[in-house]
């Protein structure tokens, strides 16, 4: 039995691969979590809602489950920002804003760094363990052709880093344990839709495509060589 937490279950990819590991629920133990109970998602899914993704509630959360006796193979954070009302990505740089920046980094950087704060109460030393996060290939420092989306190339940027950083102590408190920082390609969810016209419909992943490549790729990873910065087909990005 594998247990696989799933951070942002109320999002496109991240309610897939819950939806896709509950399908074989024999072999897999899922617990969610979002901010709003997920009605798609079927009973074999233990639902946890949070309304805040801050510091207290994600280290009583862990904690819980570690009371519990719950260890986990797998982590998925599936929480991402790149607009939201009135945040929109920069076209150049006069458009920067404190406010927005600020927001980009609580989400897509502060927020997956106060899960891996707190990760390691779930971890087995002696097991091994995956632990993703959803980034973006525009995280990329040493791939950045096109410049502009500051805040958000900036964030993601931030979150490879975090990643790269924690497999240095990870790798020393749990050997076995793998980091990845994941670009999904471009899928068809709310996040993306604004930015859909000029994406060829073969590169327009659905989230059920989106997540069957992320579960994939994640049977193919060895701790020997963490932490991976990868895309949907396993290619390697550059840091």
């Amino acid at each position: 039995m594998k247990t696989t937490l799933i951070v942002g279950s109320g999002g496109g990819i991240g309610k897939e691969v819950a939806r896709q590991l509950s399908d074989d629920h024999y072999k897999n133990s899922i617990f969610a979590v979002s901010r709003r109970h997920q009605q798609e998602l079927s009973a074999p899914v233990r639902q946890f809602q949070i309304a805040e993704y801050d510091d207290i509630n994600i280290a009583r959360y862990c904690q819980g489950l570690a009371e519990t006796g719950v260890h986990i193979d797998q982590f998925i954070c599936c929480v991402g920002l790149l607009h939201d009302g009135q945040l929109q990505p920069e076209k150049k740089i006069e458009q920067l804003d404190a406010a927005h920046l600020q927001q980009y980094f609580a989400v897509n950087s502060i927020i997956p760094a106060l899960w891996l704060k707190h990760l390691p109460v779930l971890l087995d030393r002696k097991k091994p363990a995956q632990i993703v996060f959803i980034s973006a290939r525009v995280g990329s420092i040493s791939d950045n052709r096109l410049g502009g989306w500051y805040g958000y190339r900036a964030s993601k940027a931030a979150l490879n880093m975090l990643v790269k950083t924690a497999q240095v102590e990870y790798r020393r408190r749990f050997p076995d344990t793998v980091l990845v920082s994941y670009h999904p390609g471009t899928v068809d969810t709310p996040l993306s839709k604004p930015f859909q016209d000029r994406v060829p419909e073969h590169k327009l992943f659905s989230p059920q495509q989106a997540a069957g490549f992320l579960l994939e790729q994640l049977q193919h990873l060895d701790p020997g060589h963490a932490p991976y910065y990868l895309d949907w087909q396993g290619k390697t990005i550059p840091w």
